[in-house]
């Protein structure tokens, strides 16, 4: 990573993922919106069933690795051992892993897959956060590394699984990611966006926060009124 690329990310780390998915597709008629997707249908965004687990950490952002998880079956060859994480090793850092579970239903909601090891190599490689569409566990081991979780919730255990596949698309509560993607994620939830557009993501978030900063002045002046209002708003839609 380059010393610009990671005041970038700096940078946006100090943004909420709401106002990242303000200019990526939510409001496609803001002049700071880059309608890079559908604001409704374009699986972009997580959706409620995906948990922050360590929201006092704040946003995380990195560039997206993705992997498939399943239960041990013989109608999958399943990767070689080391696939993972040299998938991992290979993206460009900071790394967020996102992971879809392929579990059947009677077991999705039982799969505490990421735990303390899992975590521990994780981070050695270079990954900042983990996005999964089913529970983790030993989160309290856990949370003195500062790594940042998307789950379902916790579990204590699982059984034998495997890893289906690397390096391909997945989807994740409503989230569909590859690898060049960039994701940010934090309380709220996650958003992608095309790695290369990362510096206009941050020069048009920082716009809408100042934008957003002058009308909540507008609104906590002890002499506002609705007049006073629609004079700065129409003031702004004429220039």
């Amino acid at each position: 990573m380059t010393p610009a690329e990671k005041e970038i990310i700096e940078k946006l780390e100090k943004i909420d993922t709401p106002t990242i998915s303000n200019v990526v597709a939510t409001y496609p008629r803001s002049e700071n919106c880059m309608k890079l997707y559908d604001a409704w249908y374009g699986a972009w965004y997580t959706d409620q069933t995906i948990k922050c687990m360590y929201p006092e950490l704040g946003p995380r952002v990195g560039y997206v690795s993705t992997a498939v998880f399943c239960e041990k079956s013989e109608k999958y060859t399943g990767m070689s051992r080391w696939a993972l994480a040299e998938h991992i090793d290979g993206t460009r850092k900071l790394t967020i892993l996102v992971a879809e579970q392929q579990f059947p239903p009677e077991l999705a909601g039982r799969v505490g897959l990421f735990g303390e090891m899992m975590t521990t190599q994780y981070k050695a490689l270079g990954v900042v956060g983990v996005i999964t569409n089913g529970p983790m566990r030993d989160i309290d081991a856990i949370r003195p590394m500062n790594f940042q979780y998307s789950a379902t919730g916790v579990t204590p255990g699982h059984g034998d699984l495997m890893v289906k596949a690397v390096d391909v698309p997945v989807t994740v509560g409503g989230m569909t990611v590859m690898p060049g993607d960039m994701v940010h994620m934090d309380m709220h939830g996650a958003v992608k966006f095309p790695a290369s557009k990362i510096v206009e993501v941050l020069e048009r978030a920082t716009r809408l926060l100042e934008a957003e900063s002058s009308q909540t002045r507008i609104y906590k002046d002890p002499g506002f009124t609705l007049e006073k209002l629609k004079r700065s708003v129409e003031g702004i839609k004429q220039k």
